[in-house]
């Protein structure tokens, strides 16, 4: 182990400063600081208020991190950092951080994609990835569905939202029902006192034909059954709302998950992403995919969420793969596609 690179990740694509440290495949280091907080008052992300907050956190997350892995700078060997997708402002932090780090010790520099990584990060946990296999990935900005033949060279896209992400719906949904924000974990918790069965919310696009994902009609579902329950006088009881919402979405993602595996011929499934902590969506897609004789793989939450230590994965990969290093040069790109891995 001690002859593979030490790599450093940043990754500031939203909310969360996050730093990692590798060497290959273990984890060193996993450090993040967060301005969820600030942004709550306003129930959702404020791009520039993040942006400040990455620019206030970086040196001390960064120094955080090499004191928990027992490290020095003059010890790193690569430094990866987010490029893109995201909030333009938040990434460019990162990336002229990563820059000037790199930079400054003289080691390559790798541009990374943000959902690239939230693959990568699994073989943290689980080891070197199946050739091919599946990936969805999860969150607030994204719901995708992705075939990866080499996480370091070749993801394909198959399928992504067309409107509201999965997330995003959770965020949405959580303030109709008067929850915080974020509002994953808030309608989970919320979900184990109610039944995924009181309402039947509508399931987007399940049977269309094609592996797309849509949220937003069982957003607008869910806030017109809510603004007619109140109309009537009657009371709205949160935990059957949250669970029957919780419930059309984890079944449409699991079956669609399902339905690219066998599209493909893959018997590996792999999700990722902010929501991929969601306890429903973690036991249904461990029933779903027993059933289907599929393999399962699904970080532990605290990977799941974006972090550093998935942008280090990443990057350690890349530079296992012998890919020439980004030069000083790349953009922080708030668009970037999934199939663009390095930049």
């Amino acid at each position: 182990m001690a002859d593979e690179p030490l790599v450093l990740g940043i990754e500031t694509s939203c909310d969360e400063t996050g730093i990692g440290i590798v060497r290959g495949h273990t984890l060193l280091a996993n450090t993040i600081a967060s301005s969820m907080d600030e942004h709550a008052r306003f129930g959702g992300v404020v791009p520039e208020v993040a942006s400040r907050a990455h620019l206030e956190a970086m040196t001390p997350t960064v120094e955080a991190a090499l004191s928990e892995a027992g490290l020095a700078f003059s010890d790193i060997d690569a430094v990866a950092v987010t490029a893109g997708p995201g909030l333009a402002g938040a990434l460019l932090v990162g990336v002229a951080a990563a820059k000037s780090y790199a930079l400054g010790l003289g080691v390559p520099l790798y541009g990374v994609n943000h959902l690239a990584a939230h693959v990568a990060v699994d073989q943290l946990e689980h080891g070197p990835l199946p050739k091919p296999c599946v990936a969805m990935l999860v969150s607030g900005g994204h719901s995708s569905l992705l075939l990866v033949p080499d996480v370091a060279e070749d993801v394909i896209s198959l399928g992504s939202t067309v409107d509201d992400a999965a997330g995003e719906a959770f965020d949405k949904v959580a303030r109709v029902l008067g929850l915080p924000f974020p509002g994953g974990p808030h309608i989970d918790r919320a979900a184990r006192e109610g039944s995924g069965e009181a309402i039947a919310f509508p399931r987007g696009k399940l049977d269309d034909g094609t592996l797309d994902f849509s949220f937003s009609g069982l957003k607008t579902a869910v806030a017109r059954w809510v603004e007619a329950r109140e109309a009537s006088g009657q009371a709205v009881h949160v935990p059957d709302v949250a669970a029957s919402f919780q419930e059309a979405v984890v079944d449409v993602l699991t079956r669609k998950a399902l339905q690219a595996c066998r599209k493909y011929g893959v018997d590996d499934l792999l999700i990722g992403g902010g929501v991929a902590a969601n306890s429903r969506l973690r036991a249904l897609a461990r029933e779903r995919c027993e059933a289907a004789g599929v393999r399962l793989r699904v970080p532990r939450p605290g990977l799941c969420t974006d972090n550093g230590a998935m942008v280090a994965a990443l990057g350690s990969d890349l530079v296992a793969a012998g890919v020439t290093p980004s030069t000083l040069e790349i953009p922080a790109d708030s668009s970037l596609p999934i199939t663009t891995v390095h930049v």
